[in-house]
């Protein structure tokens, strides 16, 4: 049985998700609800730019631009939710280079370095759920 782009679509972000906060559990300790969807977008996004491009960017260039791409998706979505729902789900103050708490400099790189994982995962996962083949990837 094959399934359809939305079935296939929404286990690669249900896997998003889950995988996000279990990262997040096993290094703080606990996650929040709001980071299952936000991370489960960042992954569909994350293939997004990938197909946007059509394999004409390098990995790490593809990494930088998702690195960003989470960056700004951790931003707005802090906002929302520990600015103006107050929350509390997380607080980078303490951290250098933060702007205002939401984001800060060494996520922002832990970003880059996730994206090259998360890119080849949703390169297999389409493959596997879609057939659709997996690209060719260049370092540089």
């Amino acid at each position: 049985m094959a399934l359809s782009s939305l079935q296939a679509y929404s286990i690669i972000f249900f896997t998003g998700g889950f995988l996000y906060c279990g990262i997040e559990i096993l290094y703080r300790g606990y996650s929040h609800i709001s980071m299952f969807f936000t991370a489960g977008i960042c992954f569909l996004l994350i293939g997004f730019i990938e197909s946007l491009f059509q394999g004409r960017l390098s990995l790490l260039l593809q990494m930088l631009l998702c690195g960003i791409m989470i960056t700004g998706i951790e931003y707005l979505v802090g906002v929302l939710v520990n600015r103006q729902l107050h929350l509390n789900v997380w607080d980078y103050t303490g951290h250098p280079f933060n702007l205002q708490g939401q984001i800060c400099l060494l996520n922002s790189c832990l970003w880059f370095l996730l994206s090259g994982p998360a890119i080849l995962l949703f390169d297999l996962m389409r493959y596997l759920l879609l057939g659709i083949p997996l690209p060719h990837y260049r370092i540089f």
